[in-house]
């Protein structure tokens, strides 16, 4: 059905209102399928998706996946991220238009005094902040959205530091008409992006390989967190991900940074052999299983 990509400087209220959108949207007839992709759903925290280029970056690349396969006809994803990148926004744009779906933007639009004001606040709160150095680079490096590029249209403002924000935002309000209006041959007030036929060629094997990779690791990842939380700290003795997959072999508690780490590099090194070698898996139990081979070393060495 869409895609609709969040935008604002760090700590602008992004998140709530993707919440908003989101709640706005289930409460239309039919209920569309809706769901948010942002940086928690990769367990990556602020300051970990944006500490340097390389982080900021796989960031990026992940999101972009992950919206590139979840994106269809039939649903809504609303991506609740910085995404201050106007090349960024492009290539978001570029993949509603391969999916044939409409497109918009929705703006936070918050002054830098009151984001670091926000960000301040919830430090206090013992919230997720961003440091103060990634704070400064991400508001010095954010590129406006314009509504004159296709890219950035139509676009949605809010001025939460003002107005606040709501489901009854007008911003929210208008959006929602976008998304949900039907659309017939007279229809002019709402586009759907039609693919060309470059867009509608096929995808990149390596492309849908490192995806792959990247989501069934954390899909292993997230076992053994469930795991080890369904133990209370008690002795795990081996994590079953289903059948025809090994057992991760762990005899002690692995925290989450370790986890995390273990992850990182074993993608790294994976995607580094492909250059001289095969790709990485093309499917998700293969890249589990080497995933799994993995860990059990590293982790029956320690």
């Amino acid at each position: 059905m869409a895609l609709v990509v969040i935008c604002g400087q760090p700590c602008s209220g992004k998140s709530t209102a993707a919440a908003c959108l989101a709640e706005a949207l289930q409460e239309t007839e039919p209920k569309p399928s809706v769901r948010i992709v942002d940086e928690s759903s990769f367990h990556l925290t602020r300051n970990e998706g944006y500490a340097n280029m390389p982080s900021e970056k796989n960031l990026r690349g992940v999101l972009r996946s992950e919206v590139d396969r979840s994106l269809t006809r039939d649903n809504i994803i609303i991506v609740d991220s910085l995404n201050s990148i106007k090349g960024y926004r492009y290539e978001l744009w570029c993949l509603a238009r391969a999916a044939g779906t409409r497109y918009c933007v929705v703006h936070c639009d918050v002054e830098e005094t009151h984001c670091r004001k926000w960000n301040e606040e919830r430090r206090e709160k013992s919230e997720a902040t961003y440091d103060d150095k990634i704070f400064e680079d991400l508001v010095r490096r954010f590129e406006r959205p314009d509504s004159r590029s296709r890219w950035d249209s139509p676009l949605f403002e809010l001025w939460p530091s003002r107005d606040g924000i709501e489901k009854s935002s007008a911003a929210v309000v208008d959006a929602v008409r976008y998304l949900t209006k039907r659309v017939d041959s007279k229809t002019k007030d709402v586009k759907v992006l039609q693919p060309t036929i470059a867009t509608q060629g096929a995808r990149l094997t390596e492309a849908n390989s490192l995806y792959e990779l990247d989501r069934a690791t954390l899909e292993v990842m997230n076992m053994i967190v469930e795991a080890q939380s369904r133990a209370a700290g008690g002795p795990v003795n081996g994590v079953a991900l289903g059948p025809g997959l090994p057992s991760v072999d762990i005899s002690r508690h692995v925290g989450l940074p370790e986890l995390r780490r273990l992850r990182r590099t074993f993608i790294k090194l994976t995607g580094q052999s492909s250059l001289s070698g095969p790709p990485p898996p093309s499917d998700s139990d293969s890249a589990k299983r080497m995933f799994v081979d993995y860990l059990n070393r590293e982790l029956g060495n320690s």
